[in-house]
């Protein structure tokens, strides 16, 4: 939302003047003489004081007609890891199997208590919970591999077989042999925020904004239809989607090749299907949708099918306006919608 207390806001613009990194992400200047808006850490000209409104949250940026600064990309560089956590991720990718505690961080000039609570913030976990997952994801794709469990127990740290499968069973719900699906999730940054995407081995499961409405209960909900526990880590489809999207926001792609694994009916899969279906840069609505599945009084049938969509973006569910050709809702936002059907046009006009 905008903040008007002008006490806060002399203390941000004063932040804005000074590029003082530690207010990233913690409020977003709009400048009204030229239509975007900023980070505190923008290397842009600075703006008077009078022509600068201050935001929360980009979203409230984005509602009032404010664009992402090509300077410093705030939805992106806001909610990137900032170098310590860089630091400390590059620590448990190095050394997967082992447990990076407060002391190794502190050894390498890193605040744990910093660590942990941007973790909280972002992740919802800390960071030893963060690991555990990890750990735990590495170790279950050796068993599949054909390892014994107290081979893998023993080399992923655990001091016993019980000490394993208690942690395996508490993160993942079962044994460790007995494999149940797991449903693997990932955050990685847009030009328009960050998003999570989260897949089994069968494909990409769920894609959204992480400030999207109801997304805790879309987790509830995958977890439920998949008979499967969402676990913090990577496998070839979310990387696959991390790529993908990235070239889609830089103009490179206009169709995705990403496998999909979407629990629904028959009716959401061919709603969804006709979603697909509509052209890059080309924009539809619930009638045309409901006259092309032969259903031309399901309407609303369609609408509620196209909310049901939990892959953003590769099921192109933005691409539906109202017949009168205003903008009707999106999970994301209104704006982000409107900033997606612009960006595809653009870079149709561009070709």
């Amino acid at each position: 939302m905008r903040v008007l207390d002008n006490g806060q806001c002399d203390i941000w613009y004063q932040a804005l003047l000074e590029r003082a990194s530690e207010y990233t992400g913690v409020f977003y200047v709009g400048v009204k003489t030229t239509g975007v808006f900023c980070i505190a850490v923008c290397r842009a000209r600075k703006p008077k004081r009078e022509n600068v409104e201050f935001y929360d949250d980009f979203k409230s940026a984005l509602d009032a007609g404010f664009r992402p600064c090509k300077v410093c990309r705030p939805t992106e560089n806001a909610h990137s890891a900032p170098l310590f956590i860089e630091q400390a991720l590059e620590q448990v990718r190095a050394h997967p199997k082992t447990r990076i505690s407060d002391a190794d961080l502190r050894q390498l000039d890193i605040s744990p208590e910093r660590v942990r609570r941007w973790f909280l913030q972002h992740h919802g976990m800390t960071f030893q919970a963060f690991q555990r997952m990890q750990r735990v994801n590495v170790a279950l794709q050796e068993l599949k591999g054909g390892r014994t469990a107290t081979d893998v127990a023993f080399d992923s740290g655990y001091e016993s077989l019980s000490g394993f499968g208690y942690t395996c069973k508490r993160l993942t719900g079962v044994a460790p042999t007995e494999q149940r699906q797991l449903i693997m999730i990932h955050r990685f940054t847009t030009p328009l925020g960050p998003m999570f995407v989260c897949a089994t081995e069968r494909g990409v499961c769920l894609l959204e904004f992480t400030d999207r409405r109801m997304l805790e209960t879309e987790f509830r909900d995958l977890q439920r239809l998949l008979n499967a526990r969402i676990l913090s880590g990577e496998n070839r489809h979310t990387r696959q989607a991390e790529k993908e999207i990235g070239e889609y926001f830089s103009g490179m792609r206009q169709a995705f090749d990403l496998q999909l694994d979407t629990p629904g009916s028959d009716f959401q899969r061919a709603v969804w299907q006709g979603l697909r279906a509509i052209p890059y840069g080309q924009t539809s609505h619930y009638q045309v949708l409901s006259r092309q599945l032969d259903k031309p009084d399901a309407v609303r049938a369609v609408a509620n099918a196209n909310g049901a969509n939990r892959v953003a973006i590769v099921i192109p569910c933005h691409r539906v306006i109202g017949k009168d050709g205003a903008m009707t809702g999106y999970g994301g936002g209104v704006a982000r919608k409107a900033w997606l059907i612009q960006h595809e046009k653009k870079d149709l006009d561009d070709r």
